[in-house]
């Protein structure tokens, strides 16, 4: 948002997202024009690689400078910029709890209840980089308990948690369920294409039945995309996308040059809540078409290579209609399945969707057990 709002080149944040305080690292932006290019994966992380291997900088010119400008209103903008291209109005005084895990989420959180009407009931709210409460990874459910019973404690509307550096968002509904984010990509569709009807919508690869029959009802149109933000904010810009929904819980934005922002799904769910006067779980139940694994990791044994295990699927699924897309994907007319490396850890993630409960179940079950005769495991 900085690099757009305040006509900078380019733009570096120190992150280690999501994962423990031992970690840390940056991210590395740049603009073109009303489009935000960032550094990753097939977008030029594989060139910094290889000038850091090959020690092959560029020295600094020493009659070149530059100057630091602080900016202390920035969380205060990008909120305000938000509040008014979504048209957010009319929002009702709803009780939300909050656990953004002592991280940055806090910031925006602080800011948020000084502009729409909000109750809000935080846990873990004290700035504080070791982490003490838990890590800042709202994937690890088993990290969900406090926040989940302090929303049925409370009657709150909502929950939710937010990851280290607050560029990924998760909800709960009002009995504290999580919600997965393909949900919420769906719900949010309804606010999206009232202000843009029949634009074109991004969803990646790992689950994509529920987003594709909202859009269907909607009116709009979708594109597939590979995992990964720098891949997906690439994809929005090319194709023309007005958002994009992620399975990890980005949301993405043309307005902000195809950059994720979790403040802006917070607005919109909250706004959806507000108008519709039912609760959260109703919603969810209405835009809910089909039934998800949940993300399965495996690790491999060193004498294994993917593509054995790939190619076992592929015998074994002789029927379905291959994508290539970001790893393997097998469909069918009621259920499919996405494996796929991981691009950040040395793992392979299986993601299985149906429209029926009971496949979902049946096929995960078998396709666990044809990997893990391959001597794979599961990553807890």
């Amino acid at each position: 948002f900085s690099i757009f709002r305040f006509n900078a080149f380019a733009g570096i944040q120190i992150s280690p997202s999501h994962n423990p305080k031992d970690y840390n690292g940056i991210k590395i932006a740049f603009r073109d024009d009303k489009k935000l290019i960032k550094v990753g994966k097939e977008t030029g992380m594989e060139e910094i690689k290889e000038c850091a291997l090959n020690q092959n900088f560029i020295a600094p010119n020493p009659s070149v400078s530059g100057e630091v400008i602080p900016i202390d209103d920035a969380i205060d903008v990008e909120i305000n910029e938000a509040i008014k291209a979504l048209k957010i109005k009319d929002v009702k005084k709803l009780k939300m709890v909050a656990d953004p895990a002592n991280a940055m989420g806090i910031l925006y959180l602080k800011k948020l209840i000084k502009k729409i009407p909000l109750d809000l009931k935080a846990i873990n709210f004290e700035l504080d980089g070791s982490f003490p409460s838990h890590q800042a990874d709202p994937l690890q459910f088993d990290l969900w308990t406090d926040l989940q019973k302090k929303v049925v404690e409370e009657k709150a509307d909502l929950g939710l948690m937010i990851d280290g550096d607050a560029d990924r968002v998760f909800f709960t509904d009002e009995k504290g369920k999580i919600i997965p984010a393909t949900l919420i990509t769906s719900l949010l569709l309804e606010k999206i294409f009232e202000l843009k009807p029949h634009a074109k919508v991004l969803v990646d690869i790992r689950y994509i039945l529920n987003v594709k029959k909202k859009v269907q009802q909607l009116q709009g149109k979708v594109s597939l995309s590979k995992v990964g933000h720098a891949l997906i904010t690439k994809q929005l810009n090319e194709e023309g996308a007005v958002f994009a929904g992620e399975s990890s819980g980005h949301y993405y934005f043309e307005e902000i040059g195809g950059g994720e922002s979790s403040i802006r799904a917070v607005l919109l769910l909250l706004q959806i809540i507000s108008k519709k006067k039912q609760p959260l779980s109703e919603l969810i139940k209405q835009v809910k078409s089909a039934y998800e694994s949940g993300e399965i990791n495996f690790t491999l044994p060193a004498d294994v290579n993917n593509k054995e295990v790939i190619n076992q699927l592929i015998k074994k699924y002789p029927q379905g209609t291959i994508s290539w897309l970001d790893g393997l994907s097998i469909n069918f007319t009621d259920w499919r399945f996405n494996l796929r490396a991981s691009n950040t850890e040395p793992l392979i993630r299986l993601n299985v969707e149906g429209e029926r409960e009971n496949i979902v179940k049946e096929k995960t079950k078998e396709l666990v057990k044809i990997i893990i005769n391959f001597g794979a495991k599961i990553k807890k």
